[in-house]
């Protein structure tokens, strides 16, 4: 017999008494503040584990028993108002970093534009690294107090979700996100209806986005979503997965998130000081920008340019050209077609904004390029990596030596308060200073990590090993009982988990570079050091591989594979479905966290700062942040930064590299233990790796470097010049003038120059250039004329370049002196010559220009 039925839903009711757990919920802000959480637990442990530690379905399930029984626990009344007052502080709190620091800012704004944000497990929005870096750029700028929004996409089946099979291949499911379930509300307009931005694709279709706002403690993340009854059923599907589909849907989600992102903030009259591109997936908002300052302002494209040059910063998270977005012209023309002629330029101009000087429409319109040569303030993510882009990106700027191309760095960062476990976040509050959690930058607020007890910090990182061994039988137990392995097999594999074990982890994205096999590249040396009877080490991988990434996928499937032979059998792991929950159990629980890309491809890696705030000691290559990070006293390198002949030379002293580190330091170091079973000089290693670099690989400092290189300069800079429209043209008519002039100007060295000398070292050289000027278009004002100064190598290159400015010395006969003092600091042969560049204080890099004239 089969009948339908009218559905009810009944909400529970909070008592008044506990009426601020809703509005708690509704905010990320427990996301890093985990107290908070723990009182879901207090009420109904059961259903929070069944509800995936998720607030808001908690809330929706929970009895009204349960919740009027917590409500009459004097104990829990008094857990809850500590931190419902302490909720309310922080986010009422006028006396924020930023305001103390900045406080000639307080009505600038920045506006963060980003592909995906990572900011809880519950919120499957992101895919990896770079969306938990924006969530954690979010966070802080919420800690710190700084003037910003988000704007980003609501995937509602977001990334997909990943299982690996009995065989180890990978198979790639996507969900329906509750969107009942998540801490999101939907933005309603003047007369209460849902808030829809418009947008127009090709043929006159329009599509519509909901807008959805994200509460992250003081900060707004606002979220469009066009899966919504009034678009038509063909572009419904713009914003469900998150990189999903073909180059077509990818050039629709970037149109979106730059184009529609701009006018959703104009909708909501929020006025950005500055934009930040975080990579180039939003970077179709700087032609939305120009194209509205040409139409409100009334002014030329160029004019409009400059302005918007002026309010964007763009950083590159990619170390290879091809970690770009690059878009087949004749899709470009599909999306934007007669779009060049409302910014009053040719088409072929238009195509060649996304594109280097000689590029051709083989070569594609690329996102990357397109906001390199529009935003005024560029950054890598971190001081490799920004040396890799200029190189990476020099033809962009033809004329500057590559080395100097206007791209700085920003190393990137984690947010301290989310990656820090809870037990090891109480023994912080117990032994650092108060209020740590707001010092986090100072160096001295971490040099009490020493004030800990080695004893303590043992067993609170054993508790946390304990915990992610039960999640690795667990999981491997689901996973192998789902393809019909036996119980008899499973417990050979997961049957003995001793925490006493080393214990090494290797989580990350499943892409070739990353090398995530690299340890088994010699099986007979590899199986020898696991097969050492009284000195055991214990492997756990997780990750996921690209849908269309074959070749990461075959590296979680070698794992597998190898985890089920004889000599790694219940020592080697492979773990389904990585996520922010899981990595928070991984960078916490294991002892040693492996990160062996292939150098110079990992732009910044921020999973092992995760793993350094916890106490768990990195082994890495040098590349990236661990460049940076890497003292010799907090971790272990892993090979040389030689540049090799291959892949294969560099692959086989990589591997080898790990193995004498493993044999020879690492092994005998955990093993070497005191009579309480710990090793002393391992815990001072887990303590070095703290102090060195939590506070230094923090968000915070990041967002600090941010503010002082990026986002400060620009919002001053704007309201000094940028907001006169008389002065921006006369900026851009002395731009065009130089661009005509500079090469007409003559340069004269003398003989008061040194040549072919012997100087001491130490010694300073007196050097003078001589500037005349043809005419008058291009003031002396504008000039900064240079030394140009390096080792001369023995195949005759100058090398280690350095630059010193030179100071005016009054002009002659219309011949214009510059004098320098050049310290020669070391032995050597060195090379100098001269050299001049613009200068204007409207100008934001004078490398921008790609303007250079030599002697």
């Amino acid at each position: 017999m089969s009948y339908s039925f009218n559905k009810i839903t009944v909400r529970p009711q909070l008592p008044d008494s506990l009426k601020k757990l809703e509005e708690m919920s509704y905010n990320l802000w427990w996301s890093w503040n985990t107290e908070f959480l723990r009182l879901f637990k207090k009420i109904d442990k059961d259903l929070w584990e069944g509800c995936g530690k998720n607030p808001i379905k908690f809330l929706r399930q929970v009895s009204q028993e349960a919740i009027e029984e917590a409500a009459a626990d004097p104990n829990f009344v008094r857990e809850y108002e500590k931190l419902a007052s302490d909720f309310e502080n922080y986010m009422a709190s006028k006396n924020t970093w930023f305001a103390r620091n900045y406080p000639d800012n307080k009505d600038d704004l920045i506006a963060y534009f980003s592909a995906e944000y990572g900011l809880d497990e519950t919120m499957a929005i992101y895919s990896g690294g770079l969306g938990i870096l924006s969530g954690d750029h979010l966070k802080s700028a919420s800690d710190m107090g700084i003037p910003l929004v988000g704007v980003g996409l609501l995937y509602k089946k977001g990334y997909f979700h990943q299982k690996i099979d009995g065989n180890g291949k990978q198979e790639t499911l996507y969900k329906d996100v509750d969107i009942d379930s998540l801490p999101i509300t939907p933005i309603k307009d003047e007369w209460g209806d849902d808030l829809l931005i418009e947008l127009k694709f090709p043929a006159s279709k329009k599509l519509y986005l909901k807008v959805w706002e994200v509460n992250v403690g003081r900060t707004k993340l606002y979220l469009m979503d066009s899966d919504i009854e009034k678009n038509p059923k063909e572009l419904r599907d713009t914003t469900t997965y998150l990189y999903g589909g073909d180059q077509e849907m990818r050039i629709k989600q970037e149109i979106v998130l730059g184009m529609a992102g701009v006018s959703l903030l104009h909708e909501l009259k929020i006025e950005p000081t500055v934009y930040h591109m975080n990579e180039g997936h939003s970077a179709f908002l700087t032609l939305e920008l120009i194209k509205n300052y040409m139409k409100h302002k009334q002014v030329s494209f160029e004019i409009a340019k400059a302005i918007v040059t002026s309010q964007t910063v763009f950083t590159t998270h990619t170390p290879v050209p091809a970690g770009n977005d690059i878009f087949p012209i004749e899709l470009v023309e599909k999306y934007f077609k007669g779009y060049w002629d409302r910014l009053g330029i040719s088409k072929e101009e238009f195509m060649k904004l996304g594109m280097t000087p000689n590029g051709t429409d083989k070569d594609g319109f690329n996102m990357g390029i397109l906001a390199l040569k529009i935003a005024g303030k560029k950054n890598g993510v971190s001081k490799l990596h920004g040396e890799v882009s200029r190189e990476l990106f020099g033809e962009i700027w033809p004329e500057v030596p590559a080395k100097e191309s206007p791209i700085d760095y920003v190393t990137n960062g984690v947010h301290t308060c989310t990656w820090v476990a809870p037990t090891v976040k109480d023994l912080y509050n117990k032994y650092l200073r108060p209020y740590w959690q707001d010092q986090i930058t100072m160096s001295s607020t971490w040099e009490d990590i020493n004030d800990i007890p080695d004893e303590e910090l043992w067993e609170v990182h054993q508790e946390r090993k304990r915990k992610l061994l039960d999640i690795v039988k667990q999981s491997t137990t689901e996973r192998l009982r789902r393809y019909n392995y036996s119980y008899e097999e499973i417990e050979k594999i997961v049957g003995d988990l001793d925490p006493n074990v080393l214990t090494i982890g290797f989580a990350r994205r499943f892409a070739t570079y990353k090398r995530a096999t690299l340890i088994f590249r010699d099986l007979e040396r590899i199986t020898k050091i696991f097969s050492e009877k009284n000195l055991p080490i214990r492997i756990i991988f997780a990750g996921k591989a690209h849908p269309n990434d074959p070749e990461g996928a075959s590296l979680i499937k070698y794992i597998h594979e190898l985890s089920l032979k004889p000599q790694f059998k219940g020592k080697l792991f492979i773990l389904e479905n990585y996520n922010i929950g899981m990595s928070r159990y991984l960078v916490s629980g294991v002892d040693v966290w492996l990160n062996n890309p292939r150098r110079p491809l990992e732009a910044s890696g921020t999973s092992g700062q995760k793993a350094a705030v916890n106490g768990v000691i990195n082994f890495s290559v040098l590349d990236g942040w661990w460049a940076e990070g890497y003292n010799q006293e907090n971790g272990w390198a892993i090979g040389k930064n030689d540049r090799y002949q291959s892949y294969d030379a560099q692959d086989d002293e990589d591997a080898n590299s790990i193995y004498d580190t493993l044999e020879n330091k690492i092994i005998p170091m955990y093993y070497d233990t005191n009579e309480k079973g710990y090793s002393d000089k391992w815990v001072k290693y887990m303590k070095n790796s703290i102090i060195s670099n939590a506070g230094e690989y923090s968000t915070a400092r990041m967002l600090e470097d941010y503010l002082k290189k990026m986002y400060i300069p620009l919002c001053n800079l704007t309201k000094k010049y940028y907001q006169e429209i008389d002065s921006v043209a006369d900026f851009v008519e002395w731009k065009n003038h130089v661009k005509e002039q500079f090469d007409s100007i003559k340069l004269y060295q003398d003989d008061e120059n040194f040549n072919n000398i012997t100087v001491d070292a130490g010694k300073e050289v007196e050097t003078v250039l001589y500037v005349e000027l043809q005419n008058e278009l291009v003031d002396i004002k504008n000039i900064n004329a240079q030394v140009y100064m390096g080792k001369i190598s023995d195949n005759g290159i100058m090398e280690d370049t350095e630059i010193v400015d030179m100071t005016y010395a009054g002009c002659d006969k219309n011949k214009h002196k510059f004098t320098a003092n050049v310290k020669m600091k070391s032995g050597g042969d060195y090379g100098y010559t001269f050299r001049i560049v613009p200068k204007h204080e409207m100008l934001l890099d004078n490398m921008n220009l790609n303007i250079i004239k030599y002697v």
